[in-house]
């Protein structure tokens, strides 16, 4: 079988092996997240603004999609807390007309964001992910937290309530306080009371009762689903509706409709930097749950073709009336613990929510807002982890100011604002940090061939021997800085006739940095001090060998620091050279 077809489809290398009781293990996995999907469908959809049932139609192709193209054996794909308030956040800036308008935008973000992923995927650019740091990312996702679980409180207050920023929607809560419906709160407090004690007391509690760890785990996560059937008898038999409690109305039943996107310019190009930011975001999240999970099985997941897995879940998501879906965090957690075996058990959960959608939907018409608002609260406060702050206080300023920075700016001027800043933060810092390479001067630890920091071991050093040990590859960006360095360091009292740069943790020096290396080394030609290198890599030897520097080098290149010690640390031996 070609290589390139077992690439593009993991799914032909790991069914060879599928048995029965790998079968089995899957079935079970479906069936436990399934019943954690369905309301967290429901709820998400709300989150992003639009009907319950389009919640349900993304969580049934996409993961037969991921089944196909996806290389994580429990990522559980389908709509996710973030990604749905970067959908309103993107969708609400639109002006539109009435719900259909708004749905045909939301599809078409979704396939914008499949072939933005899937071209990335075939173009191998899975790396870009590494330039997203990880404390901006938990800065984003913790300030998204708090915005979800906050606009969600109208509906456990029966308000009505608006706002993208934190200040907005605050402002608007307290202005409409008066209005409260106690019908609502009562039934809104009781279920997020009843989902906290669930995800943090129930399991401990049928354990000691003498129930069977699977059977603790599985009745746990059917919390929100005890919820959502609760509150919903509830509101029928006291009539609720009746007095005002916003309840979720007709659910459309059957199979999601075949949709295509819409393919107006003008609606692309006002969606194409969400659709970048969605694509990022959520590839970046969904790839980051997939490597943990896999590093716990000793399974290896290949970045380049989650793209392509993750874009045509948001393509399959568009075709069946979805909206932009990812990887989930919780979900697929709980497919991991369930015992998930293979992608298959994405494409059984996605039968399951296919039967929830032909024939249960009839019995949300009274599920009540509240519910689903409390849903999404619990869910989304285990993303909220202030303790960013405090570890990265402690660890880096310049971290503490980039996390700080991006919770700032997302909580105070939206979504949109507050990722596209940690996205420019964090190759910012990155640029930063690498523009100011640590450069060390090093001697010759006594006894011994190693070189260390004179300000950190007792060295042996010579007055006419400088050797610095470069940190760092040499770029654009931190060219000028080693100029300077250099220049400052020769500029003394001594009688400095050598310079040695060691080059052992250099990976490659760029055309800017080799003019830069070219006027370094004119100017210390012209102060009568001979440049040096050692320990320098066949990579970077190959690239300078390209170049006329080495034949107008005043000095040598050294296979080792030692080596250039031994030629270089005597007076004579140097001058004779």
């Amino acid at each position: 079988m070609p290589h390139q077809l077992l690439r593009y489809l993991p799914i032909l290398t790991w069914a060879k092996t599928y048995d029965r009781q790998t079968l089995g293990a899957d079935m079970m996995a479906a069936v436990i997240v399934t019943i954690m999907l369905i309301p967290q469908s429901l709820a998400y959809a709300l989150l992003a603004g639009l009907p319950p049932e389009v919640g349900l139609y993304a969580s049934i192709l996409p993961l037969v999609a991921y089944a196909l193209f996806g290389t994580s054996r429990v990522l559980a794909v389908g709509p996710v807390a973030v990604v749905s308030l970067m959908t309103a956040a993107a969708l609400g800036n639109l002006a539109l007309q009435g719900t259909t308008e708004y749905l045909m935008a939301a599809i078409t973000l979704a396939f914008m964001s499949g072939v933005m992923l899937t071209l990335m995927g075939l173009l191998r650019l899975g790396f870009l992910a590494n330039f997203l740091s990880h404390p901006v990312i938990a800065g984003f996702i913790t300030a998204s937290g708090i915005l979800i679980a906050t606009s969600q409180l109208k509906h456990i207050l029966g308000v009505s309530a608006h706002g993208h920023t934190l200040p907005e929607l605050l402002s608007s809560l307290v202005a409409h306080l008066p209005q409260t419906n106690p019908y609502t709160l009562a039934l809104g407090a009781a279920a997020l009371a009843f989902l906290f004690w669930t995800r943090k007391r129930l399991k401990p509690f049928l354990l000691k009762l003498g129930a069977t760890p699977r059977l603790a785990d599985v009745l746990t996560k059917a919390g929100p689903v005890a919820a959502v059937a609760a509150t919903t008898l509830s509101a029928y038999i006291f009539d609720l509706a009746g007095k005002d409690v916003q309840i979720v109305g007709t659910v459309p039943t059957g199979l999601p409709p075949l949709s295509a996107p819409s393919f107006s310019p003008d609606l692309w190009s006002q969606l194409f930097l969400a659709a970048l930011l969605i694509s990022i975001i959520g590839f970046v999240e969904s790839v980051s749950v997939a490597q943990t999970l896999a590093a716990k099985r000793r399974q290896r997941i290949d970045p380049d073709q989650e793209l392509i897995g993750l874009g045509t879940s948001n393509i399959a998501s568009a075709i069946s009336g979805g909206y932009p879906v990812t990887g989930g965090f919780a979900r697929s957690v709980v497919n991991f613990d369930a015992g998930a075996q293979t992608p298959a058990a994405g494409a059984f959960t996605a039968v399951g929510i296919a039967g929830a959608a032909l024939f249960l939907t009839p019995f949300l018409f009274f599920l009540p807002k509240a519910t689903l608002a409390a849903t999404i609260i619990v869910a989304v406060m285990s993303l909220v982890d202030l303790s960013i702050l405090r570890r990265a206080w402690g660890y880096s300023r310049v971290d503490f100011a980039a996390v700080a920075t991006t919770i700032a700016l997302t909580l105070g001027l939206g979504v949109e604002v507050g990722v596209s800043a940690g996205v420019l933060l964090s190759i910012a810092l990155h640029l930063y940090k690498t523009s100011r390479p640590h450069v060390a001067e090093v001697g010759l630890v006594p006894g011994t061939q190693h070189f260390r920091n004179i300000l950190r071991h007792k060295v042996k050093t010579a007055p006419h021997l400088v050797t610095l040990r470069i940190d760092e590859s040499l770029y654009f960006a931190n060219a000028r800085f080693l100029e300077d360095y250099i220049y400052d360091r020769v500029v003394c009292d001594q009688p400095i006739t050598d310079v040695v740069l060691m080059a052992s943790a250099v990976n490659e020096i760029d055309i800017s940095a080799l003019e830069s290396l070219e006027a370094i080394h004119s100017r210390l030609k012209d102060m009568h001090i001979q440049l040096h290198f050692s320990e320098v890599k066949g990579p970077v030897m190959d690239r300078l060998k390209r170049s006329h520097f080495l034949d107008n080098l005043s000095g040598e290149i050294f296979l080792s620091q030692y080596d250039a010690w031994q030629a270089l640390s005597d007076p004579q031996s140097s001058q004779a050279a």
